[in-house]
């Protein structure tokens, strides 16, 4: 590739090396080969400095001659059962962008799980010679693997068979940063509220949460509270709740109510409210998923835990890519599920300005 590095007529272009790649990050060209063709045992950071320096130098390899050498497409498929794409579109931008750094062009379609639809485009993936495929959804329930001659992760939904590859967010130690910030501020009676107590989402969150409230000597208010992911349930379920402490004059019975999504938390805030109860001075609220739209909107706006789901989509695609390189005869080595690791991002849902 030629660069101008002045952007002007007239002034010096010169061809950017992967020597200069190397230089510029401070590792040898081997070690550029390997951060941005995703393969080898590197350290994220080496990884990320040699993407940085590619980036910032300008730097393309001659994808049509490592195709002919390598004998791969460098194209990568990309199937998402997420007709939203709340979830599943941050997944994918971080996927793209893993792969974009290494010349690596992505094919995006959209079906629901196990329709006639998504075997249509698996034929089509597989027609199109891609290298691997990244499977995507909107939840994090298992679902039944796709077969096919190359590689595939399945990100944030889990493969059912546990020796695929898959990389999911890790809700238990979500749970467990909602818990012991709440401890820390001193909170010891938790009420929770939650969605449908059928999909997988439901059940580790509030597994997590009834363990870490019980590691932390913090008690869960009755039993908890589970519907639909809807705020119309959200608000029915803080009446449920002020029920329980008898005479609506009477304080809460809980000092936090831990939910299991923003939607959810938005709307017992709001409800919470509306009945008198100050939030967070009386009781403090938390939710899950850090949506943007759902914790700006609320009053205050919320304390969550941020799924990180762009790192997860990177995750994913660094996984195909070593499966990719690995072995060329088709074997895939790496299996396994991988949790990415989650963050609490704190707001005034639940620590009060004054």
């Amino acid at each position: 590739m030629k660069r101008d590095a002045s952007h002007g007529a007239g002034r010096d272009v010169r061809t950017v090396r992967i020597t200069d790649v190397a230089r510029a990050a401070g590792v040898s060209p081997s070690t550029v080969s390997k951060a941005l063709n995703g393969s080898g045992s590197l350290r994220e950071a080496t990884r990320e400095r040699v993407r940085a320096a590619a980036e910032q130098l300008g730097f393309v390899s001659d994808a049509g001659a490592r195709a002919l050498s390598t004998r791969r497409t460098f194209i990568v498929g990309l199937l998402s059962t997420d007709n939203v794409g709340r979830f599943s579109l941050p997944v994918m931008l971080g996927a793209e962008n893993a792969l974009s750094v290494g010349e690596i062009s992505t094919l995006v379609a959209t079906a629901r799980r196990g329709s006639v639809q998504e075997q249509h485009h698996l034929r089509t993936l597989v027609a199109r010679r891609v290298d691997g495929i990244i499977v995507t959804g909107k939840a994090t329930d298992p679902r039944e693997p796709i077969a096919v001659p190359v590689p595939v992760v399945y990100a944030l939904a889990p493969s059912t068979d546990p020796d695929d590859m898959s990389v999911v967010p890790d809700d238990a130690a979500g749970m467990r940063l909602v818990v012991d910030h709440l401890r820390t501020l001193g909170h010891r009676r938790v009420a929770h509220v939650g969605g449908r107590p059928e999909h997988r989402t439901s059940q580790v969150r509030l597994a997590s949460l009834r363990a870490s409230l019980a590691e932390a000597g913090m008690e869960l208010v009755g039993e908890p509270l589970l519907g639909e992911w809807s705020e119309p349930w959200g608000r029915q379920a803080v009446d449920l709740l002020l029920r329980r402490g008898g005479d609506a004059a009477e304080r809460p019975p809980m000092t936090a109510v831990v939910c299991a999504s923003d939607q959810l938390a938005r709307a017992v805030g709001d409800r919470l409210r509306e009945r008198g109860v100050r939030v967070p001075h009386e009781v403090a609220v938390t939710g899950y998923d850090n949506w943007q739209v759902m914790w700006e909107a609320s009053r205050p706006p919320l304390t969550t835990v941020d799924m990180d789901l762009e790192r997860l989509g990177r995750r994913a695609a660094e996984r195909l890519l070593a499966a990719i390189t690995a072995e060329p005869d088709g074997g895939f080595a790496d299996s396994g599920t991988e949790l990415v690791p989650p963050r609490l991002v704190v707001r005034g849902s639940s620590m009060a300005d004054d």
